[in-house]
């Protein structure tokens, strides 16, 4: 089968690579740079083992910035574009997937489009009927940054949305859930075929989900710290009950990522009409959280607020997490403005960074520069290389993982 997948982040490439080991794939982008590392088996980003699908596995996968050549020419076009969160209409960006859904009408109405975009509860039933193009279905992803192709290999569950649970949409839903099938390893995979809107909310609550399981640990571990309390003690003391579990527990300096802040708002958004307490007070956790974490690093660092305060505070990496090269709304930012506000300077190592500064701070490239200019080094993620100036580092990496 010919199918298209548009977008090539942790999304799109991850099931792209998927769907080229059974099928010819192209993978569609607006970046030429993109499109010349894939077609040189190479990854635009950090994920060791699409790296070495790239590099290793033969693939019928060609990426391309024509997307209309590679839409006519599929039964199948995937959409993997980003939907930003804009905080002024309260909702997602959807134009670009809005504009590959007009592209594909336009110049192949014979194909069936798949949104794994995320997007907001009722999208799917609102482009259907503003293009007036009827074969659009959603199916959600539940992807790990740095693990987006283990997740696909390994899936947790297969989620596809139907408009209607009739012909030919249960049809083309098992399809192409079966096609999501062949490429993993993992066998007896969970498939749920629901309609559309129930797979939106499913993506949603399952991300806030998520979101709370973090600002819960947070908010146990800001207890501890302010009363003395070993927070390790507690967690494993509360994780050993099997229906609360021992993951997903490592105190951070809050959810940050492409994903959990902007599904949050989202979900928080969609419930204008709804009573609600509980998600709201997830999305206010976590800036609570930062705020906390910010107090905590200037105790620390002696801060006396009498304008004399000569500090230097470091920011080791901006990701949000360890083995990742994204750091796109990553918590450690909203600490570091709040630091900011207070007057301190802050310097940053972030070896991903080429820009000789990031919000107005400095970026250092002598790691060893970096550490001894730093009266404080704050680590949202501790690394061994930081082992030589323990005394100076904050950090709430109690659990070393996640």
């Amino acid at each position: 089968m010919k199918i298209s997948v548009a977008g090539t982040g942790y999304v799109g490439l991850s099931n792209a690579i998927i769907l080229a080991q059974q099928n010819s794939v192209y993978a569609v982008d607006v970046i030429s740079s993109k499109v010349d590392l894939i077609n040189s088996k190479k990854s635009p980003i950090v994920d060791k083992e699409i790296e070495e699908y790239l590099a290793t596995k033969k693939l019928n996968l060609v990426a391309t910035l024509d997307g209309d050549y590679a839409f006519k020419n599929s039964e199948i076009v995937v959409i993997a574009t980003p939907t930003n969160y804009d905080s002024v209409t309260n909702k997602f960006d959807t134009s670009s997937v809005e504009s590959v859904i007009q592209q594909v009408k336009k110049v192949n109405p014979n194909a069936w489009v798949i949104v794994k975009s995320t997007v907001g509860v009722g999208f799917t039933k609102y482009v259907r009927e503003k293009y007036k193009f009827d074969k659009v279905l959603f199916s959600p992803e539940f992807l790990r940054e740095g693990k987006a192709l283990y997740d696909n290999l390994y899936p947790s569950r297969i989620v596809v949305g139907v408009p209607e649970k009739k012909e030919p949409y249960i049809s083309k839903a098992k399809e192409f859930a079966d096609l999501l099938k062949q490429g993993a390893i993992k066998e007896n995979i969970e498939t749920h075929i629901i309609g559309c809107t129930e797979a939106e909310a499913v993506k949603l609550f399952a991300n806030t989900y998520l979101a709370l399981r973090v600002a819960y640990f947070n908010e146990l571990d800001s207890f501890a710290q302010t009363k003395d309390l070993d927070t390790l003690d507690i967690i494993k003391g509360v994780c050993g009950d099997p229906r609360i579990g021992d993951f997903y527990n490592n105190p951070s300096f809050g959810y940050g990522g492409y994903c959990l802040p902007k599904d949050t708002k989202e979900l928080r958004a969609n419930f204008k009409d709804v009573p609600e307490n509980l998600i709201s007070a997830i999305v206010e956790s976590n800036k609570t959280r930062k705020q906390f974490i910010c107090d905590q690093v200037l105790k620390m660092a002696g801060y006396k607020n009498d304008g004399k305060d000569d500090l230097t505070i470091g920011i080791y990496r901006l990701t949000m997490k360890s083995g990742s090269d994204n750091f796109r709304q990553s918590s450690i930012q909203g600490v570091m403005k709040r630091l900011q506000a207070k007057g301190v300077k802050i310097v940053i190592f972030e070896p991903t960074l080429n820009d000789n500064s990031f919000f107005n701070c400095d970026v250092i490239k002598d790691f060893s520069k970096f550490k001894e200019i730093s009266k404080v080094i704050i680590a949202n993620r501790y690394d061994s290389s930081l082992d030589d100036v323990k005394e100076k580092i904050y950090t709430r990496d109690l659990l070393r993982r996640d």
